[in-house]
């Protein structure tokens, strides 16, 4: 476990421990780790779960998906990215979404329940682990509540510019990368991805933005181009 120290201390999970600390509580909370091939499902819909999962490496996408075979993605998993604790710490519960992995990726396991039960020791950084376990959880609340403003908007335009408005505010600039590929991105915000790339031509057209790929530039609107 040694080796993945340096890119441990990047996650919120273990904010304000040092090395040493963050190997003691692996060992509390009984860690493993996993590889998995691109495609390759890492947690399935409708299983339940006792171990959240930490990225090691590689990406990964939380999904729904119906019987027909249609999908809307959630979000993408970063290294150091976290996924699965509210179902792991609710017992009985069962995924509502699969994490798939989105290229070759190694993923750590942490027990919940070794987690939220402080051992007989009563460690220091393990009290920290929890209340580090609470904040995650409230950003990853915070990030569902941005997909569902999004979702709200009843046309592509105004999903689009909800969305990229949303990044640009997050990433404190008007210039920055997207996670997504352009399916990607029809997908999490449940639009066809042919409408999409029509209305982003038609943003370029009207001045609003610059985009290629997953990079986006936007523009001070012209205006009533919002509302055409």
């Amino acid at each position: 476990m040694e080796k993945y120290l340096p890119l441990l201390q990047k996650s919120p999970l273990f904010a304000a421990m040092v090395p040493g600390q963050i190997q003691s509580v692996l060992h509390c909370v009984g860690a493993t780790v996993r590889e998995f091939g691109a495609g390759e499902y890492i947690l399935l819909a409708g299983s339940p779960t006792q171990a959240m999962g930490l990225l090691l490496s590689g990406s990964a996408l939380a999904i729904q998906e119906d019987l027909w075979g249609e999908r809307n993605i959630m979000g993408k998993i970063q290294p150091p990215g976290t996924f699965a604790e509210p179902f792991a710490a609710t017992p009985g519960a069962v995924l509502n979404v699969s994490i798939v992995a989105n290229a070759p990726a190694k993923v750590m396991f942490l027990s919940i329940q070794r987690i939220l039960t402080v051992c007989s020791e009563t460690c220091p950084q393990h009290a920290l682990l929890i209340r580090n376990l609470v904040s995650v959880l409230a950003k990853k609340n915070l990030q569902l509540n941005d997909k569902i403003t999004h979702m709200s908007k009843r046309r592509t335009r105004e999903k689009l510019l909800s969305y990229l408005s949303s990044e640009s505010l997050r990433q404190g600039s008007l210039e920055f990368d997207i996670p997504f590929d352009r399916q990607q991105l029809a997908d999490y915000l449940c639009i066809e991805r042919s409408a999409m790339s029509a209305e982003l031509s038609r943003l370029q057209k009207d001045g609003l933005l610059q985009t290629e790929r997953c990079h986006f530039r936007l523009i001070a609107p012209i205006p009533g181009a919002l509302s055409r």
